[in-house]
C-alpha cells in the first residue's frame, strides 16, 4: 500500500485503510499526507441533539405513532372520517390523542433541550456549530489556531494545562520528565482523582519542539473504534521498529489536563468515533414486570373490544331483518341490506367504544414514574452528608419494581465495607507480625486504657502520621537490619506497583490504582521503605536512608482474570529479579518446590475478616531474561488476541516462584449494614453476596455483616455433589444449572467466594433465567458493571472504587444502609401506587365505556352512544384523570417509618398481589357492576316521569346527563374511598374535577356557543333544563349511592374480618393516647429496650466466626424482636 512508504512531512492529516491481514479489522493510517488514498473518516463535529427546528414535529410524531397505541387511534380518527360508519365526530378522538402526542413531545423536547444545554455547560461534548475551545495544529513547522469541528485523524495537536482533550489522541510528549501526562477524567467516568498517561520512550525522546512534530512520520494501526473506556489496542511502525500502543498512551475526550504544562498528541479517534460518544448510545431497555403485565392487559382489552363489536353487530343485523327494515319511519332511503349494515356497525361500535382501551394510559404512567423519581432524588434520609452525594434515580422507567425485589447480589468490597484499606498484619518467613486475633477485643476496651499503644514513627521523617501499626518488634526488626527476609518484604512492597507520586510541600502524596495497593505502599514507606519516584524504566525508593534505582525491564500488570502482578527489576549490582504478589490461590500454584513457610502462611490469616496478598521472588539469569523478552515483544506488538498472547508469556517467566510472606489489610465494613441486611432477610429478600476473596474471608464478613448466623447450618461448595458437577462440566447441562438454582434458592444467604466479573452476571442471569424473580445487583466498581447490567435493577454506590458502577446503574447513592429505604419505602410505596392508579383507571374507563354497550340494546344496536360527545372527549382529559394521577405520586397506605419498622409489608409487592389477572377481572366486573346501575337506574326513572312544570324530562338529551353526572360523582368519590393518604391537594383534586365537569357543562350547553358552532354544540339548554328537576337529582344520589355501597361495605369487611398487614401496622401510625390510671395492662405492640452492645466490634469486620456473647445481643436486637413485635400485632 502507498501508506507503506516513508513520504515526504507535509499537513498532517490521517488516511484510513481497510486490513486484513490478522483476519479482523482494524485501523491503519499514516500520519502523513498521501495524495492516493481517501479518508472515510469521522471528522471532530458532533451532534448531541436529537430534534432541530425543522425535525422535531415529523421526527417525534414518527417515534411517538411507532407505538401501538397512539397507531390505533391515529386509525380510529382516520374511521371517523368515513360518514357511513362515524358514530362520533372526528374531534373526540383527535382532542385526547393531540393531548397525549403534545404532553409527551414536550418532555422529549425538554429532555432533548437539558441534554444540549448540560453538554453545552460542561464543555466536554461540543456542538457542532459551537466550540468555545480552540486547538492547536502543525503545519511545517508553523502552530495555527483551529477549531474542534476541523480537526480530523492524523492531525498533531498541542494542548495546555486545564485544557480538555478534544479528541482520543496518542500522547507523543509532555512538557514533564518522561512524558508524563496528568489527566482528570471526572466527566469521563466520574472518578475524580487524577490519572497519568505515558508517552512512549521513543517519542518522548525524539519529539519534543516544533520541528520534530511537523516531520513526524509513522503508521498506527489500531483496533475499530468502541466503547471500552478500559482497553485500547494498537501498535505504531516508527522509523522501521514497531512499538506497542495501550490505554497508557491514549488521552480520551472529555479528560482534561491537570499538572502538565504542555502536552502533544496524535489523533487517533475524532468526533463520534471516540470512546466518549461511543458510550452515549442506546443501553439495554429494561421492562419491568407491570409493564408486561399492563400490555397484555391492553391487548386484552383490544380483543374484548373486537368480540363485543362484532357481537353488536350481529345483533343489529337480526334487529334490522327483523324490525328495522319494516318500520317506515327508519327508513334513510340508503339501499343497504342487513348483513352490510352489520358489518357497518361493526367499525361503528369500534369506533364508540374506543374509550375501553384507554389512550391515556401510558402517558399518565410516564408522568406518574418521572413523579416518584423525583420523590428519591429530593430524599434527604438518602443524602450522604460527607461526600455531598445524593441518591440518584438515573431511570424513570423502575420505580415499581423496586417493590418486587426478590434477590439482591451484592458485590462485597466497597459495597458492604468501606474500601479504606488498612495494613493490620503480615507474615514474614513463617513468623506473624501484628495485632493478634486474641487481642482485637484490646481494640473494644481502649477506652479503659487496655489497648496497645501503636508505633512511634517519629524516626522516619518520609512516615504518614495517620498510619497505625501494633506491633513494635517487626520496627526493631527492620531497624536491626539484621533480617533479610524483613528487609526483602518490604521491599517488594515499595518496588512492585503502578502507584504514581507527587512531591507537594508537606510531603509525598501517592495516587493508586486501588486502594489496597495505596495501603501496602503506604505501609512500606512507613516501615523506612519509601517509594519517591518512577520514570518509564527506572524507580527509585529510599531503603532505612539509603537511595537506590532500580532499572524496571518489564512490568506484568494486574488484571482481574490474572489476580496477580509482576515486575522484573535489574539491580545496581547487576542482578535480575522478579517480585510478584498476588492472591493465594494464584501464587501457590506458581511456588517452587523449594519455597519454605507455605503452610505456616496459608493458615495464618484462615480465621480473620482480612484481605490477603502473598509475595514472592524469583531470580532470573540474564540469558533466561533475553530469551523471554524476545517472547514478551512480539506479544505487546500482536494486534490478534494480544491479552492471551501476553497471558501466555507471563505464565512463562511467572514460575518456581520463592514464597516471602503475605499481607493482611482490613477493610471495616460501612455503617448500617448488618442492621440493613437484617431488615431485609425479614422482608423475604435474599441476599447473596458474590466476592473475589478467599472462603474464610467471605465467610467471616457474612458473619460480621450478620448475613450468617450461628443457628444457620452451612453448606460449602466443595462438600456438594451438585457443584462438584456443576464445576467439573464448565458448560454444565440444563438440568444440572436448574438443580443447582433450586438448591442455592432454598438457602436464606449464598456467598459466592473467587468469582470473577463474567461470572457474577452468570450467576445473577441463572437466578432470572431458572426462577424467574425480579433481581437488584448492587456494587460499586468496574468489576460490578456486568452483574448491575444483567439484573433486573441495577444500584451503583458512588464509593472509593472510581463512577463506572454508577454510570451503568439504574440507581445510585452513597452507602448500602440506604437500599434499606430505597427497597421497604419508595420501592413498596411506588409499587402500591401504581397498582391501585391501574386498578382504578381500567375500572373507570369499563364503567365509563359499557354504558354504551348497555344502551345499545335499546337503541336497535345502532352504536349510538348514551353520553353527549363533548363528555366523550373531555372525560379522561379533565373529569377523571387528576384524583387518580395524585393518587399514583402520593398516596401511602402507612408512613415510612412504619414501612422500616415492619418489613413484612413488603411481601405484597413480592407475591404480585396487588396486581394480576384476578385484579384485572375485578376491575371489569366492577366497571360493569357500575355501568349497569348508570345505566338502567335512570333508564327505570325516566320511564314514567313527571316534573314539577308538568313536563316530562323523560328526553335522549336529560338522561345522557344523568347518566354522566351520575358517572362523575361515582368514580370520584370510587378514588376518594381508594385514598389512605389524604392532602389538600388530594381534596381540591377530586372536588375541583367535580366543579369542572359541572362549569364545562353548562358552558357547552348555553346559547351563545351554539350560536356560534351550531353543529357542534346540540345540547343547548338540556343541563340547565334537566338538573332543575329534583327528580332527577334524587335519581342521581340513588344512582351515586348504589354504586358505592357494595365498595363500602365490602372495605369494611376485608377491615374488620380479613384484615392485611397494612390494616393492622397503619392504627401505630397514629400518636398513642396517654397512660391512664387503673388500666390493666400497658404492653406496647413494638417495644423493646436494649443497651449499647458489640455492634461496633462486629461491624468492625475483625470479629471471628464464633463470639455468642457479642453475636447473641446483637442477634437478638436485630432480627428476633421485630419478628416478636410483628407477630404481637
Amino acid at each position: 500500500h502507498c501508506c507503506n512508504e516513508q513520504l515526504p512531512s507535509s499537513y498532517t492529516r490521517a488516511y484510513f485503510l481497510q486490513l486484513n491481514s490478522t483476519g479482523q479489522n482494524t485501523n491503519c493510517f499514516c500520519a502523513n499526507h498521501c495524495l492516493q488514498c481517501v479518508s472515510p473518516l469521522q471528522g471532530n463535529a458532533i451532534k448531541t441533539y436529537k430534534y432541530n427546528v425543522l425535525t422535531f414535529l415529523p421526527l417525534n410524531l414518527y417515534e411517538q405513532f411507532k407505538r401501538v397505541a397512539n397507531l390505533y387511534f391515529l386509525v380510529l380518527l382516520i374511521l371517523q372520517i368515513i360518514p357511513d360508519i362515524a358514530t362520533l365526530p372526528w374531534y373526540t378522538t383527535l382532542i385526547p390523542l393531540v393531548v397525549v402526542l403534545g404532553v409527551t413531545g414536550i418532555k422529549d423536547l425538554v429532555d432533548d433541550l437539558v441534554r444540549l444545554l448540560s453538554f453545552r455547560k460542561d464543555k466536554t461534548l461540543f456542538i457542532h456549530r459551537e466550540i468555545a475551545v480552540q486547538k492547536l495544529q502543525y503545519k511545517v513547522g508553523k502552530v495555527q489556531i483551529q477549531r474542534w469541528r476541523d480537526m480530523q485523524v492524523g492531525d498533531v495537536v498541542r494542548m495546555k494545562k486545564n485544557d480538555f482533550i478534544p479528541a482520543d489522541i496518542l500522547l507523543l510528549s509532555s512538557s514533564n520528565p518522561n512524558s508524563l501526562c496528568y489527566v482528570e477524567t471526572a466527566e469521563l467516568d466520574g472518578e475524580t482523582n487524577l490519572k497519568f498517561k505515558l508517552g512512549l520512550r521513543v517519542t518522548d525522546e525524539r519529539l519534543q519542539d516544533e520541528r520534530q512534530l511537523a516531520e513526524f512520520n509513522a503508521l498506527i494501526e489500531c483496533e475499530e473504534p468502541n466503547n471500552r473506556l478500559d482497553k485500547f489496542m494498537g501498535t505504531m511502525l516508527y522509523e522501521g521498529k514497531r512499538y506497542p500502543l495501550d490505554l497508557d498512551n491514549m488521552l480520551l475526550r472529555g479528560c482534561k489536563i491537570r499538572n502538565t504544562e504542555v502536552s502533544h498528541g496524535l489523533v487517533i479517534f475524532a468526533g463520534a468515533d471516540t470512546k466518549i460518544m461511543k458510550n452515549g448510545g442506546k443501553t439495554r431497555f429494561k421492562r419491568t414486570k407491570i409493564d408486561e403485565l399492563m400490555n397484555y392487559m391492553v391487548y386484552s382489552i383490544f380483543v374484548l373490544l373486537i368480540l363485543v363489536a362484532a357481537g353488536l353487530a350481529i345483533g343489529h343485523t337480526y334487529w334490522y331483518e327483523a324490525i328495522g327494515s319494516k318500520a317506515w319511519y327508519l327508513f334513510d332511503g340508503k339501499k343497504q341490506d342487513s348483513s352490510y349494515r352489520g358489518f357497518l356497525m361493526f367499525w361503528g361500535y369500534i369506533i364508540a367504544l374506543n374509550t375501553m382501551v384507554p389512550i391515556s394510559l401510558y402517558v399518565s404512567v410516564e408522568v406518574i414514574r418521572l413523579g416518584q423519581s423525583k420523590f428519591i432524588n429530593w430524599d434527604l434520609q438518602m443524602y450522604f452528608l460527607e461526600k455531598d452525594t445524593p441518591a440518584k434515580a438515573r431511570t424513570t422507567t423502575l420505580n415499581e419494581q423496586l417493590g418486587q425485589i426478590e434477590y439482591i447480589f451484592s458485590d462485597k468490597t466497597g459495597t458492604l465495607t468501606q474500601n479504606i484499606m488498612q495494613f493490620k498484619k503480615c507474615t514474614i518467613a513463617g513468623r506473624s507480625y501484628g495485632t493478634d486475633i486474641d487481642k482485637i477485643v484490646h481494640l473494644h476496651k481502649a477506652e479503659k486504657g487496655y489497648g496497645e499503644i501503636p508505633v512511634d514513627w517519629s524516626w522516619n521523617q518520609y512516615a504518614d502520621r495517620s498510619f497505625q501499626f501494633v506491633d513494635h518488634s517487626l520496627v526493631e526488626c527492620i531497624r536491626s537490619g539484621k533480617d533479610k527476609d524483613v528487609n526483602e518484604f518490604f521491599k517488594l512492597l515499595s518496588l512492585c506497583h503502578t502507584v504514581m507520586v507527587e512531591h507537594k510541600d508537606d510531603g509525598l502524596v501517592y495516587q493508586a490504582a486501588s486502594p489496597d495497593e495505596g495501603a501496602l505502599v503506604t505501609a512500606a514507606r512507613n516501615f523506612g521503605y519509601v517509594f519517591l519516584s518512577r520514570t518509564q524504566d527506572t524507580i527509585t525508593i529510599k531503603e532505612m536512608e539509603e537511595e537506590r534505582t532500580y532499572e524496571m525491564l518489564a512490568l506484568l500488570d494486574f488484571n482481574s482474570d490474572r489476580k496477580r502482578m509482576s515486575i522484573i527489576l535489574k539491580f545496581p549490582d547487576g542482578r535480575i529479579r522478579l517480585y510478584c504478589k498476588g492472591a493465594d490461590t494464584v501464587i501457590y500454584e506458581r511456588l517452587s518446590p523449594k519455597s519454605r513457610h507455605k503452610e505456616t502462611t496459608q493458615t495464618i490469616f484462615a480465621n480473620a475478616t482480612l484481605r490477603t496478598l502473598c509475595l514472592c521472588y524469583k531470580d532470573i539469569s540474564a540469558d533466561e531474561y533475553e530469551a523471554w523478552s524476545e517472547l514478551h515483544q512480539e506479544a505487546q506488538v500482536a494486534m490478534s488476541d494480544r491479552d492471551a498472547a501476553l497471558d501466555r508469556v507471563y505464565e512463562q517467566i511467572e514460575s518456581n516462584l520463592m514464597l516471602i510472606g503475605a499481607t493482611a489489610i482490613e477493610d471495616k465494613l460501612q455503617d448500617g449494614v448488618p442492621e440493613t441486611i437484617a431488615k431485609l432477610a425479614m422482608a423475604d429478600i435474599k441476599i447473596w453476596v458474590l466476592t473475589g476473596d478467599k472462603k474464610e474471608t467471605a465467610e467471616n464478613i457474612g458473619y460480621s455483616c450478620s448475613l450468617l448466623t450461628d443457628d444457620m447450618q452451612i453448606h460449602y461448595g466443595e462438600d456438594c455433589k451438585m457443584c462438584k458437577g456443576l464445576h467439573d462440566n464448565k458448560h454444565g447441562g440444563m438440568s444440572l444449572q436448574i438443580d443447582f438454582v433450586d438448591m442455592a434458592c432454598e438457602c436464606e444467604a449464598v456467598i459466592c467466594c473467587r468469582v470473577t466479573p463474567k461470572q457474577k452476571g452468570n450467576v445473577v442471569s441463572l437466578v432470572k433465567k431458572y426462577k424467574k424473580a425480579v433481581t437488584l445487583s448492587i456494587g460499586d466498581g468496574a468489576n460490578d458493571v456486568n452483574m448491575i447490567k444483567t439484573a433486573d435493577i441495577g444500584v451503583g454506590i458512588s464509593g472509593q472504587e472510581g463512577m463506572q458502577a454508577v454510570m451503568s446503574s439504574d440507581y445510585a447513592f452513597a452507602q448500602f444502609r440506604y437500599l434499606e429505604r430505597l427497597l421497604l419505602v419508595h420501592g413498596r410505596w411506588s409499587y402500591i401506587r401504581m397498582c391501585k392508579f391501574l386498578r382504578y383507571f381500567f375500572f373507570k374507563n369499563f364503567a365509563f365505556t359499557l354504558v354504551h354497550f348497555w344502551y345499545s340494546f335499546f337503541s336497535g344496536y345502532s352504536s349510538q352512544v348514551a353520553y353527549e360527545d363533548w363528555f366523550i372527549t373531555l372525560y379522561n382529559l379533565c373529569y377523571s384523570s387528576l384524583p387518580v394521577l395524585l393518587v399514583g405520586l402520593l398516596d401511602q397506605d402507612v408512613n415510612d417509618k412504619l414501612s422500616l419498622k415492619f418489613p413484612k409489608l413488603y411481601l405484597p409487592g413480592q407475591q404480585g398481589a396487588l396486581f394480576n389477572y384476578k385484579n384485572f377481572f375485578i376491575s371489569l366486573f366492577h366497571g360493569i357492576f357500575v355501568s349497569l346501575v348508570i345505566f338502567f337506574i335512570p333508564y327505570g326513572a325516566f320511564l314514567q316521569t313527571m316534573g314539577q312544570d308538568g313536563e316530562a324530562p323523560s328526553d335522549y338529551q336529560s338522561f345522557a346527563i344523568v347518566t354522566a353526572s351520575s358517572l362523575i360523582f361515582t368514580v370520584n368519590l370510587q378514588i376518594s374511598l381508594e385514598t389512605s393518604y389524604w392532602t389538600f391537594v388530594n381534596c381540591f383534586a377530586v372536588l375541583g374535577s367535580i366543579a369542572i365537569y359541572f362549569g364545562i357543562m353548562f358552558d357547552i350547553h348555553s346559547a351563545g356557543i351554539h350560536v356560534i358552532f351550531p353543529s357542534v354544540f346540540t345540547f343547548t339548554g338540556a343541563a340547565s333544563n334537566a338538573l332543575r328537576q329534583p327528580y332527577l337529582w334524587l335519581t342521581i344520589i340513588l344512582t351515586v349511592g348504589i354504586s358505592l355501597l357494595p365498595v363500602i361495605c365490602i372495605q369494611f369487611l376485608h377491615k374488620s374480618i380479613w384484615p392485611s398487614v397494612g390494616d393492622k401496622v397503619r392504627p401505630l401510625g397514629k400518636k398513642a393516647p396517654a397512660f391512664e390510671r387503673g388500666r390493666r395492662s400497658r404492653r406496647s405492640a413494638y417495644a423493646f429496650s436494649h443497651s449499647r452492645g458489640y455492634a461496633d466490634l462486629i461491624s468492625s469486620g475483625r470479629s471471628i466466626r464464633r463470639r455468642p456473647a457479642a453475636r447473641g445481643i446483637f442477634q437478638e436486637s436485630i432480627r428476633e424482636v421485630p419478628q416478636t413485635a410483628a407477630e404481637n400485632i
